[in-house]
């Protein structure tokens, strides 16, 4: 009995005395363990207590990944003061495409290569006199490069939307000389093509593009153009895209946002006179950032090491996965506009070049136009009437889903298209490249459908294989722009 209670720290007497235990507990209060520190969070303290006298951009140097730097200069302006209609009610009485471009437009007007960007990317794919910093795809682009400027007129847009001198939440409403904001419309990805599309026309007359281009969220736009415009565009180059957004895609997205709106600072989008969002900023980069890579490079990259294996285990950053993740995200906290990631990546949830989304989308925008355009539009928002109930299937089979589809894609299925797959790329992962290609075929002859998928000994990067892969990439993208066109 006694080896029992000595075993335990404390004596029979105590346990039958429990003030005694009381009282010794009071004499002596010293926690068990020391508190632990949080230096992340005396971090973002800090971020804030200097944001509330100066809000600053970020100024964090990149990792190895290509910068998606803040461009407030150094690019074109087209402004069309008439307004655009919008797939999903809403619309814009004029708007600004920021725009750079490399190379020289032809007599003919025939070689024109329009880049469309990822989310969160600016018009600077690469430098430029107005502009020599290095740009997210600077070795992509350039004379005897893979989209060389001595044969083709490069011309890259930040898509409406977007914060980086194009319209979009950040800017400024015409009609009452305030901020959009979350009064901002709801924007789809075929509404960025068609307000590129008026640039195209109007900023340099040309006609038919001799190429579409895109990877990401610019796959998307490379698709939608030609889904849009037929006619308008030669040849299409969609790189880890999708034909239609997936739900684990969708899935990945909605948790960003929720994290983001969670962040009080975002204040339903009026945080433009006080502090951004910041702290919601970051941890949505960090889960997005999780998807852009792949398991395999991040272990070759990072194992399972620790930052420092002297210290304790802390609740902050400590494994090197972690702090990467860490830098990640506080690099991007004020790089880009929170409303502006907010609706481009609901633009891409929308994304669907089934008939049946187009169909509706363009009879809501003709029932748009038809309104008196003297009044701006109520906002709704589009909250189920009923609660969520467990169903066990979707509404329309596989194979139906999958007629929609080949159905939407048929005008372009004669086209040349290329769609380039990566292996290992889980936010887009490889089968809906495949099935991109799969429709294309089904919806016509085939002639001009090409399919190439990066393996994982190819590239490990995941999703972003396009920006760090080149020469994987770049190889097939410039051998289909030098065939000669099947049309």
């Amino acid at each position: 009995m006694l080896r029992f209670s000595r075993h335990f720290g404390t004596s029979l007497r105590s346990l039958a005395n429990p003030s005694r235990v009381a009282r010794a507990s009071t004499s002596h209060p010293v926690p068990s363990n020391p508190q632990m520190a949080f230096p992340c969070l005396d971090r973002i303290e800090k971020k804030n207590a200097l944001l509330q006298l100066k809000p600053a951009a970020n100024s964090m140097e990149s990792g190895p990944e290509p910068s998606y730097s803040r461009i407030q200069s150094g690019y074109k302006t087209f402004h069309l003061k008439e307004p655009i209609f919008l797939d999903y009610g809403g619309y814009l009485p004029e708007f600004k495409i920021a725009y750079e471009s490399w190379g020289t437009l032809n007599a003919a007007k025939d070689n024109m290569i329009l880049v469309h960007t990822g989310l969160s990317a600016s018009s600077h794919a690469k430098s430029q006199e107005a502009n020599p910093a290095p740009g997210w795809w600077e070795n992509f682009i350039g004379a005897g490069k893979y989209l060389d400027t001595d044969k083709y007129f490069i011309v890259c847009t930040n898509a409406i939307g977007g914060c980086y001198g194009s319209t979009g939440p950040s800017s400024f409403d015409p009609a009452d000389g305030e901020r959009y904001a979350t009064r901002f419309p709801i924007l789809s990805i075929n509404d960025m093509v068609r307000a590129q599309h008026c640039m195209v026309t109007e900023e340099f007359g040309v006609a038919k593009l001799f190429a579409s281009i895109g990877a990401s969220m610019g796959g998307m736009q490379s698709l939608a153009y030609a889904s849009e415009f037929p006619e308008a565009v030669g040849k299409v180059v969609s790189i880890s895209g999708c034909a239609r957004s997936h739900p684990y895609s969708i899935a990945m997205r909605h948790c960003q946002r929720q994290v983001l709106m969670a962040d009080a600072n975002w204040n339903r989008g009026f945080y433009y006179d006080g502090v951004p969002p910041h702290v919601g900023m970051k941890l949505a980069r960090e889960i997005a950032t999780i998807t852009y890579r792949s398991g395999p490079e991040w272990e070759l990259r990072f194992g399972r090491n620790r930052a420092d294996n002297s210290q304790s285990p802390a609740l902050c950053p400590d494994f090197l996965v972690e702090t990467y993740l860490d830098h990640q995200g506080e690099k991007f906290s004020l790089e880009y506009d929170a409303n502006s990631l907010l609706y481009g990546s609901k633009a891409m949830d929308l994304f669907d070049l089934g008939i049946k989304n187009r169909s509706r989308a363009l009879k809501k925008r003709t029932e748009t136009e038809s309104q008196n355009l003297g009044q701006g539009q109520t906002g709704v928002c589009a909250l189920p009437s009923q609660p969520y109930q467990e169903k066990h299937q979707a509404t329309e089979t596989p194979e139906e889903s999958l007629n929609d589809l080949v159905q939407g894609l048929k005008p372009i299925s004669h086209k040349q298209i290329l769609v380039i797959g990566v292996e290992s790329d889980i936010l887009f992962p490889v089968w809906q490249q495949r099935e991109i290609a799969e429709v294309l075929r089904k919806g016509g002859d085939g002639r001009g459908i090409e399919y190439h998928e990066l393996t994982n000994e190819d590239s490990m990067y995941g999703h972003d294989s396009f920006l760090l892969a080149l020469d994987d990439i770049g190889g097939p993208v410039r051998r289909f722009l030098e065939k000669a066109s099947v049309e």
